[in-house]
């Protein structure tokens, strides 16, 4: 028996990108990046500690945007042209470097790994991740949960009830439709809460949600073992508060383990280091520079001065921060153990993309760890959620306190001078497609269509993505046509829907670029 549990959380989730209308986009990437240097890498884990009777137990939540993304043929099709690209560009690279024999070994490493990307994704899974995450979810190794349908920021929402019971609801359905069974949790974007956001989760059949430390710590009544066990709002759902001595060492940009000297360097690349005219074939089209993912420089430290990025000893130091990591669990479980009346919980959320996009050894480290808490120690046992529930049902009962795990732990990162202009007009939208819902209960045909992209739409424009760049200050100008895209489109199918005048090429065109959700019902907002 276990002193205590670590629920390991990994929430994988990008915004909505997809568009047909060009051959090459370059935000596309963004997913083109997270399959071939986080999923993949993160699969290629499980399969082998499944493969060694290696036990293991997370918890992933893969967003509904993500989901439809990894299901679509056009981007499947695109993400098989990326891997293909970047492998013609590995071979170019092994002659380009082959008098530099520092260097050539690298560039083979990334040959080597984007062969077996690209194997894993097109031969062994036929182009569809979402079949592995379910495998490993029914062997038992993970439990999946879902999130806000286009991640939304639901504080800010809630002006309009409806418009956070559709994010909720219709995040339900495309979960069930992808993994045959409803999700027990779920993971508020930016971890926002505020209290009675529980009310929409309970109506959803939702156990349990997360929040970021303070959220509980400064919950109406403070719980007495603080985040070390989940509280209950008052209606039953569950809260789990984050761990911050476990986030900071894996999120610290100044202490975490992805800052040290011998991980590879994530912002020096090819892409922008190489002459343009060898490189121009894969970056933008518009021949502006991007990354590529040939990095050959470890972090080094705070210089321009970069040193080779030297494997082998990323490797070890990766095996070294995972044991370091479970003895902090250990001392920390010995502590809490001794003073509370059941077993603690070590609640430690990331962004999945961390675990190979950002940090190149995260999914390494992540093998390491879980094999050493699967070795010959009894401190602690990984957990989920949903299964710490069952075995603790009765918990302390408080009502966490409003909080986010953004900037300044509120809502400054997605309520700023830079963004706040688009609330005025999601509210709107909000407020109109409730009323076209509930003024055209029993439409059918082109109407029915309509409505249905209407309710697309508006979920796409609620994307909290959008605003979190707008305050960020990178690729402002995509994030403010994707709101404004979204709002204008919303704004006239309300006027045709209304006015019974209804273009049916133009809901054809948009249906075509705006596919998510194929089996979405514009009800849900009545």
């Amino acid at each position: 028996m276990p002193k205590g549990y670590l629920a390991l959380v990994l929430h994988a989730h990008l915004p909505f990108v997809r568009h047909p209308e060009h051959k090459d986009f370059l935000e596309e990437d963004w997913l083109f990046q997270a399959i071939s240097e986080t999923y993949i890498p993160l699969i290629q884990v499980f399969d082998r500690l499944m493969q060694d009777g290696v036990p293991f137990q997370l918890t992933m939540s893969l967003s509904p945007p993500l989901l439809s993304m990894l299901s679509d043929d056009l981007l499947q099709q695109r993400t098989v042209r990326f891997l293909d690209r970047s492998l013609e560009l590995a071979e170019k690279e092994i002659k380009r470097t082959r008098r530099q024999p520092d260097v050539q070994p690298l560039a083979r490493m990334y040959r080597d790994k984007l062969g077996e990307a690209r194997d894993l994704f097109v031969h062994r899974y036929g182009h569809n991740l979402i079949r592995a995450f379910r495998d490993f979810m029914d062997a038992g190794h993970l439990e999946i949960i879902t999130c806000a349908a286009t991640h939304g920021y639901l504080p800010l929402m809630t002006v309009v009830p409806n418009a956070v019971r559709a994010q909720i609801q219709v995040a339900m359905q495309t979960h069930e439709q992808f993994f045959g069974v409803r999700p027990s949790g779920i993971w508020l974007p930016e971890c926002a809460y505020q209290p009675g956001l529980e009310e929409f989760l309970a109506e959803a059949g939702l156990d349990y949600f997360f929040v970021d430390t303070h959220g509980l710590l400064y919950a109406d009544a403070r719980p007495p073992y603080g985040v070390h066990t989940p509280v209950l709002c008052p209606n039953g759902v569950a809260a789990f508060g984050r761990d911050a001595e476990s986030s900071k060492q894996v999120w610290s940009s100044e202490e975490g383990y992805p800052s040290d000297v011998n991980y590879r360097d994530y912002y020096r690349d090819i892409g922008f280091d190489l002459d343009h005219a060898y490189i121009h074939p894969y970056i933008a089209a518009t021949g502006d520079r991007k990354m590529t993912g040939f990095k050959y420089h470890r972090i080094t430290g705070p210089t321009d001065r970069k040193e080779l990025y030297q494997p082998k000893h990323a490797k070890a130091k990766a095996a070294s921060h995972a044991s370091d990591f479970l003895f902090n669990r250990q001392r920390q479980i010995d502590r809490l153990a001794g003073r509370m009346d059941r077993p603690p919980i070590i609640v430690a959320p990331y962004d999945a993309e961390l675990f190979g996009h950002w940090w190149y050894e995260g999914p390494e480290w992540l093998n390491f760890l879980l094999r050493k808490i699967a070795g010959d120690q009894e401190v602690v046992s990984l957990i989920t959620p949903g299964e710490y529930l069952k075995r603790h049902p009765e918990n302390p009962c408080t009502t966490p306190a409003a909080s986010s795990w953004g900037d300044k732990g509120y809502h400054a990162h997605w309520m700023s001078d830079s963004n706040d202009w688009i609330y005025r007009h999601l509210h709107k939208a909000a407020e109109r497609m409730v009323e076209l819902a509930q003024r055209n209960p029993q439409a059918t045909g082109l109407e029915e269509r309509a409505l249905n992209q209407a309710a697309r739409e508006l979920l796409l424009a609620q994307s909290s993505d959008w605003a979190f760049i707008m305050f960020a200050g990178t690729m402002v100008d995509y994030a403010d046509k994707r709101t404004q895209d979204h709002i204008v489109r919303f704004n006239r199918l309300y006027e045709e829907i209304r006015k019974g005048r209804i273009n049916k090429s133009w809901l054809a065109d948009i249906e075509s670029k705006d596919n998510i959700f194929p089996h979405i019902d514009y009800r849900v907002y009545s």
